[in-house]
């Protein structure tokens, strides 16, 4: 007996090939159909325009809205990406077969949610420079990579708790209407640090605050990432 759990231990792959393996699965998977992926642009780049609308051309209240458009169109693209990043492992059953390899709940936890991170940092550099056209931003090829990290940042941020809630609300009829209900009240200080941070690229950073809200993001993205990964294990015994 104690043979057998010794080879299977010696056969099972460790944590990082777990995590590499569950992220190579999603991205192959997106780039094979890329209809999550284009729909995901296309909703973020029809919710910048209809911001643009809704301000009435009105070119300074653009610019002074422009960071608070685009977290908005983040939040809403995440909780579309989320909501069907557990679709084939629901219908499949592929959470369970997944945990029979054997494979580690805390792998699957931090191969989902970096695969749902680089999904929605992929917006970033389509959505940024149709937003500085849209509100007539002044951005510097410098401002332009600070948005980008920002993003980037706040995308990992939406990521770790969207994946938690994902999959405890996967196999639950309501689960599209409860995922945002859940998440929105958890992410508040990411959207808040994550507005501040754009509003100074954007408008200019007189007084050195980026680097203060920078960390405040970075502080909830590690909180976030930590608290996903300890948790995700009784979420799977759940289920």
């Amino acid at each position: 007996m104690n043979v057998g759990m010794q080879t299977v231990a010696a056969a099972r792959p460790g944590l990082g090939a777990q995590i590499f393996s569950m992220i190579r699965k999603d991205l192959l998977l997106e780039w094979r159909s890329r209809s999550r992926l284009v729909s995901l642009l296309l909703f973020g780049v029809v919710t910048l325009v209809l911001f643009s609308f809704a301000a009435d051309a009105d070119t300074a209240r653009l610019r002074a809205s422009a960071a608070g458009f685009l977290v908005i169109a983040l939040l809403l693209s995440s909780t579309l990406a989320l909501s069907e990043s557990f679709r084939l492992e629901r219908e499949n059953s592929g959470i369970e077969g997944l945990l029979l390899l054997p494979a580690d709940p805390i792998a699957l936890f931090y191969g989902k949610a970096l695969s749902s991170t680089l999904l929605l940092a992929l917006l970033a550099p389509i959505l940024a420079p149709i937003a500085i056209v849209l509100y007539s931003l002044n951005s510097s090829v410098g401002g332009l990579l600070a948005m980008l990290g920002i993003w980037a940042l706040a995308a990992a941020g939406l990521a770790a708790p969207g994946t938690l809630y994902a999959a405890m609300t996967s196999r639950l009829q309501s689960r599209d209407v409860l995922l945002p209900i859940l998440l929105f009240p958890l992410v508040v200080p990411v959207l808040l640090a994550t507005v501040k941070a754009l509003t100074l690229i954007l408008n200019g950073d007189a007084m050195g605050q980026l680097r203060p809200w920078t960390l405040f993001l970075l502080s909830f993205d590690i909180l976030h990432w930590s608290l996903g990964g300890i948790l995700f294990s009784y979420v799977c015994e759940e289920a």
